[in-house]
């Protein structure tokens, strides 16, 4: 009698326990999509969704990878459709509850797709907008390389691996291949990308010669790829007599041909075969040899659904080389509509769960029992899971200590001073500095750090990168101002022109104290016109609550000669609309260093966010005056009165950014016709507008007391009369102001950009889109008249 080795007889129990788990796995996040759909109660006759597909091809990959394979040290970008594959594994670990599983895509219940904030179970990366959460695990993975070289943490967490589970659709995405070569140019290390083969998508089937190259594209930046083609049974079924036919068959088969036979099962199989492959004697007695069922089970045996094979390929992968595995797998498989072209968003119907019900061996009332249905004893069951090594430290989400702001950025004090300039140079002085502060700020900008200012920092701070790297202009006695050395010490990340891999890279940076238990103050930096480019991966980046600060600059048609191309004009509106994001657009330099502390303090607040400040490259005479603490407060809260009004005031100029001079002149005018009118310049229309809200939603009844407290625009608004004008003027779209006559029903002209601006002068341009003194000035006219 031959005895099994202990290691053998552990990796046997292993593959049973997991193939146990893969069983309820699949079962769970079926019936979550199913009781969200059809048991639970439909009071608008929307269809609730959910892809039981989707979820289906990767159950095995998930379960191998959460309960085997993973350390608690890795993080994973979940893809978005696997979200109740997700939540099955969390609730087995017990990280996720049943009665949020019941209200699965409810209110208060998980999430469509896997939240950092919106779910209880614990996720690392918040995924749905396609393509983004793989493309954060690269430049995670960059980020815990610059926190270890940088000695930034507390010196005990093990270097994890970023792993981003990517259905092969998402592929489409051109910022995956932006962050590709991104990752290529920073030697991206600790990287396993899962694409989840099954070769359909939403309106059909994935084209063949496409995805034939996707190989090829990741070896070209210096990834290995790991192909999981072929299952165990398949496998042992090419050692056969004239197995190498069916190989080849099945290579070539087309996958609209392939996904198709395998809704028609073990008869379409056979038909198929017979009819291409009967000459092969070998071939008959595979086909003899098996019946329809059997047949079937064979000809989807492949590795992406197979245990053994899934556990083979990823244990088999050593070093820190990124990689990506191609698994090959089958959309729905286990389902009863696996391979159907239409199975992307489909449903079980009722009586297709039934019989999935039957076949799982789950009695009526126990389907959310953790174990019912499987054949291991919940008692080894429910020691497996303990001992996994993913869950050995629970709830993986790190902290880190708050960096410590001084009272005071130092403030430039030159006489004439655009805010772009002053944001240089306030980042300069904080860079001479031997602080904790200027240690944790870490920038980064898409191939326009010169132009956004940043120069003088890198200069400072360095260009960070892996290993060491000599400034070649400076080794060979070139004259420059820039003194880009790369080393691991650098605190700036320079990346290419490619604004969505700016807004990940800072969505990464700014969740670091709870990836990696660092904090970073990430700033980075570029033309405000262009956030509209990457606005999806900003949007991304807010909703998981990420922290960091957006210099966007120049703005506006200010910029003038640049043209309408570079101009921005909705940009004001972004950033009030764009929740987790706090807005600010300063006129004048003393305000931006007020505004740059409260950033960085905002940043790292619990009920904190986000920051954008707008500045220009329009050079302004700087107020000479030392600001109060009282007037610091009233700039952060979002506006001051520049020329306060006499009570009861029929007007008022409200101001805000590089047009401030137009303001001023244009009220001095006024002054003389309107005694007591006042000029009211605004720091961020965001805040004071979040604050306005706010302050009405708080007057309601709470506790048989109502909160009557004004909010600050209130405050600001209270010296006017009623029935006073306002004329309001920005470089910007005037939408962004006109909400100010709501406030207390006191009429709004507006004024700002409504049109692509063109090139000139910013005489010329100011005047063309009305935006100086004399159309401040004839605006109030016609308001009065």
């Amino acid at each position: 009698m031959t005895t099994i080795a202990p290691v053998q007889e552990l990796k046997a129990q292993r593959l049973r326990l997991l193939r146990e788990l893969e069983r309820k796995v699949l079962w769970l996040s079926a019936w979550t999509i199913h009781n969200a759909n059809h048991l639970r109660p439909n009071r608008d006759g929307l269809k609730v969704g959910g892809h039981q597909a989707s979820c289906a091809s990767l159950a095995t990959v998930m379960t191998a990878l959460y309960f085997s394979v993973l350390k608690p040290e890795d993080r994973v970008a979940v893809k978005p459709h696997a979200s109740p594959v997700f939540h099955a594994i969390q609730y087995l670990f017990g990280h996720q509850t049943q009665e949020k599983l019941e209200h699965f895509r409810g209110l208060g219940g998980a999430q469509s797709y896997p939240s950092r904030t919106k779910d209880v179970d614990d996720v690392d990366f918040s995924t749905g907008s396609v393509g983004l959460g793989v493309a954060m695990t690269l430049f995670s993975s960059l980020v815990q390389d610059y926190v270890r070289l940088k000695e930034l943490g507390d010196g005990k967490r093990p270097t994890g691996r970023m792993v981003a589970l990517v259905g092969d659709a998402e592929l489409d995405e051109g910022n995956i291949f932006e962050a590709l070569l991104e990752g290529w140019k920073h030697d991206v290390r600790n990287l396993w990308w899962v694409i989840d083969y099954n070769r359909q998508s939403l309106d059909g089937v994935v084209n063949d010669r496409l995805f034939g190259r996707i190989g090829e594209m990741f070896e070209l930046v210096g990834w290995r790829v790991v192909t999981l083609k072929y299952g165990m049974l398949l496998e042992a079924a090419f050692t056969q007599p004239d197995g190498e036919h069916l190989r080849q068959w099945i290579d070539d088969c087309p996958n609209s041909l392939y996904s198709a036979l395998v809704f028609k099962g073990g008869a379409g199989w056979r038909e198929a075969l017979t009819r291409d492959l009967n000459q092969y004697p070998g071939i008959r007695r595979i086909l003899d040899q098996h019946d329809d069922e059997a047949l079937h089970r064979l000809m989807t045996n492949l590795a992406g659904n197979d245990m053994q094979a899934v556990l083979d390929a990823f244990e088999g992968v050593e070093g820190d080389q990124p990689t990506c595995f191609i698994a090959y797998t089958i959309k729905g498989q286990g389902l009863p509509f696996a391979g159907h072209k239409d199975n992307h968003s489909g449903l079980m119907t009722l009586d297709q769960m039934a019989g999935f019900k039957k076949g799982m061996a789950i009695a009526d009332g126990l389907e959310w029992d953790k174990f019912a249905g499987l054949k291991a004893t919940p008692a080894e069951l429910q020691q497996f899971l303990a001992e996994a090594p993913f869950n050995a430290e629970g709830r993986r989400r790190t902290e880190a200590p708050v960096v410590a702001i001084p009272a005071a950025l130092p403030k430039p004090n030159d006489k004439e001073s655009s805010t772009q300039a002053g944001f240089g140079k306030i980042l300069n002085a904080i860079a001479a500095e031997d602080s904790e502060l200027s240690k944790r700020i870490v920038t980064t900008s898409p191939d326009v750090t010169v132009s956004t200012n940043l120069g003088a920092w890198v200069n400072r701070r360095g260009l960070w990168a892996h290993t060491e790297a000599e400034d070649v202009f400076r080794e060979l006695k070139v004259v420059s101002a820039q003194l880009w050395r790369k080393t691991p010490r650098g605190q700036h990340i320079e990346l290419g022109i490619a604004e969505n891999n700016l807004f990940i890279q800072l969505a990464a940076m700014g969740l670091s104290h709870q990836l990696f238990g660092a904090r970073l103050l990430p700033i980075g930096t570029l033309y405000d016109p262009f956030i509209a480019r990457g606005l999806d991966a900003l949007n991304y980046a807010c909703y998981q609550d990420a922290r960091f600060m957006i210099v966007a600059t120049p703005s506006g048609v200010t910029l003038s000669p640049e043209g309408g191309a570079h101009q921005s004009i909705h940009t004001p509106l972004i950033g009030i609309g764009q929740p987790g994001l706090l807005s600010y657009e300063p006129a004048y330099v003393d305000e931006l260093a007020v505004l740059m502390r409260h950033g960085l303090q905002y940043m790292q607040l619990d009920k904190g966010g986000s920051v954008y400040l707008r500045l220009s490259t329009r050079s302004l005479p700087q107020p000479q005056r030392t600001l109060t603490p009282g007037q610091e407060s009233d700039i952060v809260a979002g506006g001051y009165w520049y020329a306060p009004p006499e009570p009861g005031s029929d007007v008022a100029i409200v101001a805000m950014g590089a047009v401030t001079p137009e303001a001023i002149a244009a009220h001095e005018n006024v002054a003389r016709d309107f005694v007591g009118a006042g000029l009211l310049v605004l720091t961020s229309p965001d805040r004071l507008h979040a604050d306005w809200l706010s302050a009405q939603r708080n007057r309601g009844r709470t506790a048989g007391l109502v909160d009557r407290s004004a909010a600050p625009v209130e405050r600001l608004l209270a010296p006017l009369s009623r029935d006073a004008r306002l004329v309001t003027v920005l470089d910007g779209h005037p939408l962004a102001l006109s909400w100010l006559g709501s406030v207390r029903g006191q009429r709004v002209v507006p004024l700002g950009i409504e049109a692509f601006g063109q090139s000139g002068d910013i005489p010329d341009l100011y005047r063309a889109y009305k935006l100086d003194a004399a159309a401040i000035v004839d605006a109030v006219a016609r308001s009065i008249a």
